[in-house]
């Protein structure tokens, strides 16, 4: 079909630079239009911000993600395959004479299924689980972090600098056997936001009375939330090859 518009195209010299002006629109159209589709069709995860603050039981994190799958992964879950994700976030600590320490870490797998006979979508973590209409709703859902606890592996300093690693990928060992073979060298099962870290100082206690006092408290439940946070928008994160040592 190209190959006959273009001949008709070089039978008139009247017609040529017209016809010439159309394949540009077509070509500037299609560089438009590709990316959005292929950006589509082949999923992925971004980190959109992430939020550290303090508490009165230590520290925790927000952070918002956008969640893309593509058709191989939306298949496997209408095929009844629970598509398993893991968040997590770890505070590190820098030492010159050895390898970095993680002193604090967060981490949470939740799983993502498709039920045929309700047509529902479920997100479950642990024995709480979520029924969504659609995969959007599902997906939205799991890309909102809120009031995830930090679990110090030993006492943290207040004022000291510690470097935030954060990452949420698709738990692969956790998909059935010939699932992970087939995930051997494809793309197509590579969903990862890949580890992001930098560094920031967690607030001290005082800063956190000092700002419960100028601010208001934000009362949730029985507990209070002191509104000390520490914001890292997703522009400022870097991606790093490794991770720290246990």
């Amino acid at each position: 079909m190209t190959a006959s518009f273009m001949l008709s195209c070089l039978k008139s010299d009247a017609s040529h630079v017209f016809c010439r002006l159309r394949l540009t629109l077509v070509a500037l159209l299609a560089m438009i239009l590709l990316p959005a589709t292929s950006a589509h069709a082949e999923g992925g995860i971004q980190v959109k911000s992430v939020v550290v603050e303090a508490t009165e039981e230590g520290y925790q994190f927000d952070a918002d993600f956008e969640i893309t799958l593509n058709h191989k992964l939306e298949h496997a879950l209408e095929k009844g395959i629970v598509l398993y994700f893991v968040t997590e976030l770890n505070l590190v600590s820098s030492r010159w004479y050895w390898l970095d320490e993680r002193v604090a870490q967060s981490r949470v797998r939740e799983g993502l299924s498709y039920y045929a006979l309700t047509r529902q979508y479920r997100l479950s973590r642990g024995t709480f689980s979520q029924n969504f209409g659609t995969l959007k709703e599902a997906l939205q859902a799991l890309s909102r972090v809120r009031d995830r606890p930090i679990i110090p592996s030993t006492e943290l300093r207040p004022d000291m600098e510690y470097a935030v690693e954060v990452r949420m990928r698709l738990d692969i060992a956790a998909l059935p056997k010939p699932f992970q073979v087939e995930t051997l060298g494809s793309r197509d099962w590579d969903l990862s936001t890949g580890m992001l870290r930098w560094n920031k100082r967690l607030p001290s206690s005082k800063e956190s009375q000092k700002s419960a006092v100028e601010s208001g408290t934000d009362k949730i439940g029985t507990s209070t939330r002191y509104t000390t946070k520490v914001s890292v928008p997703a522009p400022s994160l870097s991606a790093v090859p490794g991770s720290a040592a246990p």
